[in-house]
C-alpha cells in the first residue's frame, strides 16, 4: 500500500512510502499532466496542472486528506503510484488531459466522460458567401478549421469581434437572397455587410473573410496593437467602460490566438517565405552556407518511463515527413533530457557517417544551453565539432548558439520568417515525439491487460494474440468467441473478458 491514514479526533496522519517520496521530489515546477495509478497499475485519474510540483504534492498533504470529500478521499486512498508528462503551456496541458481521459476513461474522472470535444471554428472558403461556424468535429470536407480551442468562451468572443469588424454574415442559408434578407436584421444589429442583397460584391466579401482568418491566426498584429492603443486612449480620457470593453476584446483575441494547440498552431509558411527564412538563417547564425537541410530533435517521456526521441527534417524551410525518424532510448534511465539528447544525436550522425550519407546544414535542438551542450559533446565524439548546431528555447523563443552564459541568446521578431521556420520545425518535432510516446504507452497498457489475468502465461497469450491479432480486438468479441480458442475455455475466457472490460 502507498500510505495509510488514521484519524485521532480531527487529526489525520499520512505515511508516504519511499517510492512516492522520490517521485514527489522529482516533480518540476512546470505545466503538465499527471496520471494516478492503483495497486494493480490501472490508471484511475488523469489531471492537469500549471505547476506539477504544486498540484501533485497537494494530494499527499495531511490537510488535503483531512478536508477531502468522500470522492477525493477515495481517490487519494487508492493511489499507489503516479507519473507525469511535462508540456509547454497550460493550453497544451488541457488538450493532453482531455485526450488521455478519452483514451483511458479513468474511474475517478467525471469531466470529459461525455466525450466532449474542443471547440473549432470552421469556414468553407469555396462557399459562395463563406461564413464562420462553431463545431467540435473536424471533417475531411475541404473546409478550413481553426483551433482546437481549450477555452470556448474566448474563441466565441473572438469570433463575435471579427464578424462585427469585417461585416461577416452569420445566417444559415448557404446562399442567402432577397427573401432571406426580409426576415434578417443582422445588417442592423450585427453590422453584417449584407452581401445577400449586393451591398458588397462577392469578391470584396471574400477579402473580408480572408482578413478575419488572418486575424484569428495571429497574422494581423497591427490590429491587436490598434486595439491596445484605443484602450489606452479611452483610459486616458477616463472612459473606463469603453476601456474595459476594449481590454476584454483584446484579451479574448490574444487568448484565442495563443490557445491553438501546438499540433494545429499556424506556422504554415508559404514555400517562398519558408525558403527565405532558411536563407536568412545563414546570416543570423553565421552558417557557412544556406540552411537548406535542417534536422531537429525533441525528447519525450512520462515520468521517466518510455523515454523516446524524434528527429524531423525540413528542406528549404518546409517539413519533409519522409525523412522523419523515431528513436527509443537505450542507455538513459529516468528523466535525463541532456543525456537523452546526447544519445539520440550520437546515434543519428554515427549512422550517417557509417553509411556515407550527407550531413544537414543545421542541427536544431529543442532546448537551451544544457541540451545544446549535450548535443555538441555527442557530435564532438564523432569528430563533427564543426557541424552547425543551435537550440531553440520555448520560454522566450530564444535561439542559443553558444553553450556559455557570457554569450546572450538571439531574439528575432515574432514575424521573422527565419524564426517561424525554426518554430514550426521545433513544434513538429515535439508533436512527432509525443505521438510516438503515446503509441508506446497505449501498447503497454493494452498488452499488460492479459498479463494481469491469472492463468494466462506466455504460451496462452501468444495463442490469443495470434487468433485475435490485438488486445483491442479481443476486447470487442464475446466470451464465447474467446472460449473457443484452444486451451482457454469458458472460465478463463470470462476472466479475460472481465479484465479487458475494466480498462
Amino acid at each position: 500500500m502507498r500510505y495509510r491514514y488514521r484519524t485521532h479526533g480531527r487529526r489525520t496522519t499520512v505515511n508516504l512510502t519511499d517510492k512516492i517520496k522520490e517521485r514527489l521530489r522529482s516533480l518540476p515546477d512546470k505545466p503538465g499532466v499527471y496520471v494516478m495509478r492503483d495497486k494493480n497499475g490501472r490508471i484511475i485519474y488523469v489531471g492537469k496542472a500549471s505547476s506539477l510540483r504544486g498540484r501533485v504534492r497537494h494530494y499527499f498533504q495531511q490537510a488535503t486528506l483531512r478536508g477531502a470529500d468522500p470522492k477525493l478521499r477515495g481517490l487519494i486512498n487508492s493511489i499507489a503510484d503516479f507519473e507525469f508528462i511535462v508540456v509547454r503551456s497550460d493550453a497544451e496541458a488541457i488538450v493532453t488531459e482531455g485526450r488521455m481521459i478519452k483514451e483511458y476513461r479513468p474511474r475517478y474522472n467525471a469531466y470529459f466522460k461525455d466525450d466532449k470535444r474542443f471547440l473549432l471554428l470552421r469556414v468553407d472558403r469555396e462557399a459562395p458567401l463563406p461564413k464562420f461556424e462553431v463545431c467540435r468535429i473536424k471533417k475531411q470536407d475541404g473546409a478550413e478549421y481553426l483551433g482546437p480551442y481549450a477555452r470556448a468562451g474566448a474563441a466565441r468572443a473572438a469570433l463575435t469581434y471579427v464578424e462585427k469588424k469585417y461585416g461577416l454574415r452569420s445566417c444559415r442559408p448557404r446562399l442567402p437572397d432577397q427573401e432571406d434578407y426580409r426576415h434578417c436584421h443582422n445588417d442592423v444589429i450585427r453590422f453584417c455587410s449584407a452581401p445577400c442583397i449586393g451591398r458588397i460584391s462577392r469578391e470584396d466579401y471574400r477579402v473580408r473573410v480572408d482578413e478575419a482568418i488572418a486575424l484569428l491566426r495571429g497574422e494581423r498584429r497591427e490590429e491587436l496593437q490598434r486595439l491596445r492603443e484605443q484602450m489606452e486612449a479611452a483610459s486616458a480620457a477616463l472612459d473606463y467602460e469603453q476601456a474595459a470593453l476594449l481590454r476584454d476584446t483584446l484579451d479574448a483575441l490574444w487568448s484565442a490566438i495563443k490557445q491553438r494547440s501546438r499540433g494545429e498552431k499556424d506556422l504554415d509558411l508559404k514555400l517562398d517565405d519558408a525558403r527565405r527564412g532558411a536563407e536568412e538563417l545563414q546570416g543570423i547564425l553565421g552558417l557557412p552556407g544556406p540552411a537548406t537541410v535542417i534536422e531537429c530533435f525533441d525528447n519525450s517521456n512520462l515520468g521517466g518511463t518510455f523515454p523516446v526521441s524524434a528527429m524531423v527534417c525540413a528542406i528549404n524551410g518546409a517539413p519533409r515527413p519522409q525523412r522523419y525518424r523515431h528513436y527509443r532510448i537505450r542507455t538513459v534511465e529516468g528523466s535525463d533530457d541532456p543525456a537523452t539528447m546526447a544519445e539520440v544525436v550520437g546515434r543519428r550522425y554515427r549512422r550517417l557517417l557509417d553509411e556515407g550519407q550527407s550531413l544537414p546544414d543545421l542541427v536544431l535542438i529543442d532546448g537551451g544551453i544544457t541540451q545544446l551542450a549535450a548535443a555538441r559533446d555527442a557530435l564532438a565524439a564523432l569528430g563533427l565539432s564543426g557541424l552547425p548546431t543551435a537550440g531553440l528555447a520555448k520560454k522566450f523563443e530564444e535561439i542559443y548558439v553558444a553553450t556559455d552564459f557570457s554569450t546572450p541568446p538571439i531574439r528575432l521578431p515574432a514575424d521573422s520568417n527565419a524564426l517561424k521556420v525554426l518554430q514550426r520545425l521545433r513544434d513538429e518535432a515535439h508533436r512527432f515525439s509525443i505521438s510516438f510516446h503515446r503509441s508506446l504507452r497505449a501498447k503497454r497498457i493494452r498488452d499488460s491487460a492479459l498479463d494481469e489475468v491469472e492463468g494466462i502465461g506466455a504460451k496462452r497469450k501468444e495463442l490469443l494474440m495470434k487468433h485475435f491479432g490485438s488486445v483491442r480486438r479481443m476486447a470487442r468479441v464475446s466470451v464465447e468467441e474467446i472460449a473457443a480458442v484452444p486451451g482457454i475455455g469458458p472460465v478463463l475466457a470470462a476472466s479475460i473478458k472481465e479484465s479487458l472490460s475494466a480498462r
